[in-house]
């Protein structure tokens, strides 16, 4: 265990999380929404710290990030726990810890081990994801200062519900994001992931405030999220509020944890998602679980022609040159492109 940053008293013996929006006011002996939070004696623990429960190498498109350092490789690690409940959720065995598993679940990894693990394995990057990173902040922070001192970036795969004060703590050492936004109505978010869609909105904006790049993803799932009216909400919010310039991944749904009452996305829907998203102005949109279908490539913005072509979350090609179009020498937009 270790004191949690971002926390005040509340009287008596309550506290007051200040990690993520949700604000949880906490009694004595309790948790947060996030089950890894607990009040001791009117001071907030993280249960989670050093306790990895995943580890992997994976290639960074898997993020997906297309618009950061492309074809390299992120080592990934996660702990227990989240913040949201989504009924959909694909990796429900560790962010929907049962209570047996908060004694807590996961191997002893200190960030400095994370930090060496990454360097021997040849990546340029150290992603916090799989489950929630806001929640296991203060390993993901201390892990963050040490990856940047080695010359590695780092990116947070996210559902955006982080306080603006926690943003900005890690924002000098957080270089990108991709964040979820998993619909565009209330109905949605209320029903399916039992959070608020405002305050993902107002993420969103903080991390772009900060100059944190930043990647959006929308599951497409079908009769939720997928009439023309939601798409196009978001397609105009990424145009108008946050930049042309943000690549936007409409991804494929399929049944699994509390939602198996929904087929598989057809590919036609992620077409007419994508083709929404351009219309609206979007210089990247992406289609994604459906490999081989063209969807997953880069197009430069300026004279159409074919920049990156993607087969799943690997490139078979790769013809940008200096992070410009070799055609017509636009710029293409992201990170080491």
């Amino acid at each position: 265990m270790r004191e949690a940053l971002f926390y005040e008293k509340a009287g008596g013996d309550k506290v007051r999380c200040g990690l993520c929006r949700f604000r949880c006011l906490i009694p004595e002996g309790g948790r947060g929404i996030c089950s890894v939070r607990e009040n001791r004696g009117g001071t907030l623990y993280t249960l989670v710290y050093g306790k990895a429960v995943a580890e992997h190498v994976d290639p960074i498109e898997k993020k997906p990030l297309f618009h950061v350092m492309p074809g390299t490789r992120s080592f990934s690690v996660a702990t227990v726990g989240c913040n949201f409940r989504c009924l959909h959720c694909q990796n429900y065995s560790i962010s929907q810890p049962t209570q047996d598993m908060l004694c807590i679940t996961g191997i002893d990894l200190p960030p400095a081990e994370i930090v060496a693990k990454a360097l021997a394995s040849g990546c340029r990057s150290i992603s916090y994801t799989y489950t929630e990173p806001t929640i296991f902040f203060e390993y993901a922070y201390d892990t963050a200062v040490l990856a940047k001192k080695a010359g590695l970036r780092n990116i947070f795969v996210t559902n955006g519900y982080i306080t603006p004060e926690a943003l900005a703590m890690i924002s000098p050492f957080l270089d990108a994001a991709n964040i979820d936004l998993k619909g565009f109505s209330d109905h949605f978010y209320t029903e399916v992931v039992h959070a608020m869609l405002d305050e993902v909105l107002a993420s969103i904006i903080e991390y772009k405030r900060q100059g944190i790049w930043i990647e959006l993803t929308t599951l497409v799932i079908p009769g939720w999220n997928d009439d023309d009216d939601e798409l196009k909400g978001i397609a105009g919010f990424i145009a108008d509020r946050v930049g042309v310039e943000t690549p936007w991944h409409v991804s494929r749904f399929h049944p699994t944890y509390k939602m198996l009452d929904r087929p598989p996305t057809p590919v036609a829907t992620l077409a007419r998602a994508r083709q929404i998203g351009l219309d609206a102005g979007l210089r990247y949109v992406y289609e994604g679980n459906v490999p081989g279908e063209g969807g997953e490539n880069t197009y430069c913005p300026a004279c159409g022609e074919l920049l990156i072509e993607r087969r799943g979350f690997f490139l078979a090609n790769n013809r940008i040159v200096a992070g410009k179009c070799p055609d017509c020498s636009a710029v293409i937009d992201g990170i080491e492109m």
